[in-house]
Formats: structure tokens, C-alpha cells, sequence
């Protein structure tokens, strides 16, 4: 199989001035793009955190019935917060019945409070605007 070359790549600070011209308007200078922690900015995973944030730990139906989801979805993205470490995840049975009982993790509270400022910072910068 032949060799293919790799193509140049734009360093992460190449791709945020880029985007920032991007979406700069006429006569105004460009805003930096804020570069949120993706995992965070999903809008399921954000209730995830956010509900964990304020309870010691949730069982998989009760974080169900506040986020008003399905099973699937909220198995995926979960799963994906648990992976990142964000979330820790005890599965056990209660008599005969499973449960699975969600907590923040610390890293997972150091990463939902560093998304929380860097959302605030930018909403102090479009209120100044």
C-alpha cells in the first residue's frame, strides 16, 4: 500500500484566530472563540453534571425523570461522562433489584466549575459589548 503524506495541520491557536476572523463584524475587531470543554457543552451531559452537582448521588431513574429522557440516551452519555472520569458509576442490587447510582467525581466537579467560569467570563464579555 503507498505511503501517504500527511497534510500540513493548523495548530489549535491557528484554528481559533481563523475562526475568530471568521466571525468577526465589519468595523469591530474579532472575539477569541471560547473553546469549551466539549464533553461539558452537550446539553445532556451538562444536566448530568449539573444534577450531580447539587446531590451526593442520583440512581440512573432519578437522573432519568429530571432530565426527562430515555434509557439509551441516557446510558450513552453517562457512559461517556464515567470514560472521562467526570462521573462515577456503582452498580448494585437492592433485594432483587438492580440499581445504578451516579456521583460526581472530583474531576468531574473541577471540569463542570472551570466550564461554569469560562461561561460566565463569556457572558460578562457579550453583556460589556
Amino acid at each position: 500500500m503507498p505511503k501517504q503524506e500527511a497534510k500540513p495541520q493548523l495548530r489549535r491557536a491557528e484554528h481559533v484566530q481563523r475562526d475568530a476572523r471568521k466571525h468577526a463584524l465589519p468595523g469591530k475587531p474579532a472575539q477569541p472563540v471560547h473553546d469549551f470543554d466539549r464533553l461539558i457543552h452537550e446539553r445532556m451531559r451538562l444536566g448530568i453534571l449539573s444534577a450531580l452537582a447539587v446531590n451526593e448521588s442520583l440512581t440512573f431513574n432519578d437522573l432519568k425523570g429530571l432530565l426527562a429522557t430515555t434509557d439509551g440516551n441516557l446510558s450513552v452519555h453517562a457512559r461517556k461522562l464515567e470514560e472521562a472520569g467526570y462521573v462515577g458509576c456503582n452498580k448494585f442490587f437492592e433485594g432483587r433489584v438492580p440499581r445504578t447510582e451516579y456521583r460526581l467525581t472530583k474531576v468531574g466537579r473541577q471540569a463542570l466549575e472551570r466550564y461554569l467560569d469560562e461561561m460566565e467570563a463569556l457572558i460578562e464579555s457579550m453583556r460589556r459589548h
